[in-house]
């Protein structure tokens, strides 16, 4: 037999095509960013374990992880010029575990299997909105768009999905109280909410080039500023993330009126521009965005 017992992978690069296996070894800057996703994942499902012993503090802090990891190894993959298709694929799939399955029946360990069927279809409906979303991110890549679109999220993304759909949990632990039958029937619909809010078409603001410059005299307080955030967040949690989601449910709003705007002032301005020769849908073209500018973090 010639057969071999691990078959070779074909890494392929997003950015040049170029096909890695081709080479009789792969650089490491290819592998690393994969290992990176593959740590987020392992990060996510230990959350699940974390929820079936009790510990849902340590849940949390497991899912956040997979959210920082996963915010972080599209960069890396692009920082070390190591994107591939490979890597987009496990991805995908790292991000419906992380963001989709694992935050769903966490929800129902803690609280909803107190509603039976009514909390099991909650986070049936979670699930498969973190799944369809995911499929959208993928198919919308090669959408043509302008660039300045580039700064909002069609949805909410699946990471602050994730996030957000663990609100009740963290005010359970601030507030210390043990949550019954109708905190359960809120969270189930709170949890709908969530998905209803992932698959939709509303825009919000993805924030992914703010910071992505700083000027050099701001880098020593915008980096004490991390260092507190971080200490704060190791120090307390609970309040934070409930802080944090709360004001991005609220802003949610202001980015939808930002998104409009922006789209009438572009769509005013291509009008203007393209004259009398061309009609409004010829002027109302964008151009694709590169795949390598876009976020993980988008999903």
């Amino acid at each position: 037999m010639n057969e071999q017992l691990f078959p070779d992978v074909d890494h392929q690069s997003t950015r040049s095509g170029h096909r890695f296996a081709r080479l009789r070894s792969l650089p490491l800057r290819v592998i690393l960013p994969n290992l990176v996703t593959l740590l987020a994942l392992c990060a996510g499902l230990t959350g699940i374990r974390m929820g079936l012993e009790g510990r849902f503090e340590w849940a949390v802090g497991a899912i956040v992880l997979a959210a920082l990891l996963d915010a972080v190894d599209g960069r890396v993959a692009r920082w070390l010029k190591g994107t591939s298709r490979f890597g987009a694929e496990l991805d995908s799939l790292s991000d419906f575990v992380n963001f989709g399955v694992v935050p769903g029946l966490l929800l129902y360990i803690w609280v909803l299997k107190s509603t039976a069927s009514v909390g099991w279809l909650a986070v049936l409906a979670y699930v498969v909105a973190a799944m369809l979303r995911l499929a959208r991110f993928n198919v919308m890549l090669d959408t043509p768009k302008p660039a300045w679109q580039a700064n909002f999220f069609t949805g909410m993304p699946a990471p602050a999905g994730a996030i957000a759909a663990l609100l009740p949990l963290y005010l359970a632990q601030i507030f210390d109280f043990q949550p019954g039958r109708p905190i359960a029937g809120m969270v189930a619909v709170y949890l709908v909410f969530v998905a209803f809010m992932m698959v939709s078409t509303i825009p919000t603001f993805s924030g992914k080039k703010f910071g992505a410059r700083i000027p050099r005299d701001k880098v020593i307080p915008v980096s004490g500023a991390v260092v507190v955030l971080i200490a704060a967040l190791v120090s307390f949690p609970f309040p934070i993330l409930a802080i944090v989601t709360i004001a991005y449910l609220a802003y949610i709003q202001f980015g939808w009126r930002l998104f409009h705007r922006l789209d009438r002032e572009w769509k005013a301005g291509e009008a203007a521009a393209a004259g009398p020769g061309k009609t409004t849908d010829e002027a109302d073209e964008g151009e694709p965005v590169d795949p390598e500018s876009s976020e993980t973090v988008d999903r």
